[in-house]
């Protein structure tokens, strides 16, 4: 079946866009890796497909599948490129828009620069909402894995679970070597995003991020969030952080209580059509 479909980028966090709203049809998870494959595919770090709400004070749902095919329940990069997606191809003349994902409600806002303001909801702490094998919170675990032997970490969930080190060089992080065995380790039930966090000072970081199912990207919307929260819990930084991604900045906003705001951009890259056969 041809679908038409959307290459968009949030600072170099790539995805497909697919409207199934105006186009009818299902795409199934066993097809998303071809389609992902960069030398055979399209090429991307997730999916992102429009559907129709389920509730009538909502304007659309929303559903993110992993390059490997596995769904997750949040994606900040791609829920700036969903709104600017949704706006652009005319499917709502709204700069507020109100979507649900598998983590619950997310309201978006385009600004006037074609930015777009998120409303990330309040961060998860309580180990077993995360889920994380601790018996109560704290804002430091410590962990030790026979690869990576003794780690300190923070654990956040913002709608999918992430594990924040703070390390002195992103440059030099062992990313590739830790980011899989952090990923996959017991201690995180549901699998884990990982985050390299390089403090330069209190409204300032530089983050590397190792995604559950996909691997490095260029920049995690979540996981930015989720590193400012550990960093301003543990004390290290102050409300109002730029992150500075591998592939740009995000603006990070939280007052140690509300919900997480991350401002950024989104990028239209091309138009395309694809024929998806389920194999």
């Amino acid at each position: 079946m041809w679908f038409k479909f959307t290459k968009m980028h949030g600072l170099g966090n790539d995805f497909m866009m697919v409207d199934l709203i105006t186009q009818t049809g299902q795409i199934y998870p066993e097809t998303v890796p071809a389609l992902a494959d960069r030398r055979f595919g399209i090429g991307f770090d997730q999916l992102l497909i429009v559907e129709r709400p389920t509730r009538p004070d909502v304007d659309f749902r929303y559903r993110i599948l992993n390059a490997d095919g596995s769904e997750v329940e949040n994606c900040g990069n791609g829920a700036r490129c969903f709104a600017r997606f949704v706006f652009d191809q005319h499917l709502t003349g709204k700069r507020h828009i109100r979507v649900e994902t598998m983590a619950g409600l997310m309201e978006l806002q385009l600004t006037d620069e074609r930015d777009v303001i998120v409303d990330m909801g309040e961060p998860i702490l309580e180990p077993q909402r995360i889920p994380f094998n601790a018996t109560e919170f704290a804002t430091e675990y410590q962990l030790e894995l026979p690869e990576t032997g003794p780690i300190t970490l923070g654990a956040v969930s913002m709608g999918n679970p992430h594990a924040v080190l703070r390390v002195e060089d992103v440059d030099t992080a062992p990313v590739a070597e830790w980011g899989p065995v952090i990923e996959r380790c017991e201690a995180f039930p549901r699998k884990v995003n990982v985050g390299f966090m390089q403090i330069v000072n209190e409204h300032h970081i530089r983050l590397r991020v190792f995604e559950r199912g996909t691997g490095e990207t260029l920049a995690c919307g979540t996981g930015a969030c989720a590193a400012v929260v550990s960093g301003q819990l543990r004390g290290w930084l102050k409300p109002g952080v730029t992150v500075s991604l591998p592939g740009g900045d995000l603006r990070i906003d939280w007052d140690g209580q509300g919900p997480v705001k991350m401002t950024g951009p989104a990028t239209t890259v091309y138009e395309g059509r694809v024929n998806i056969e389920r194999k």
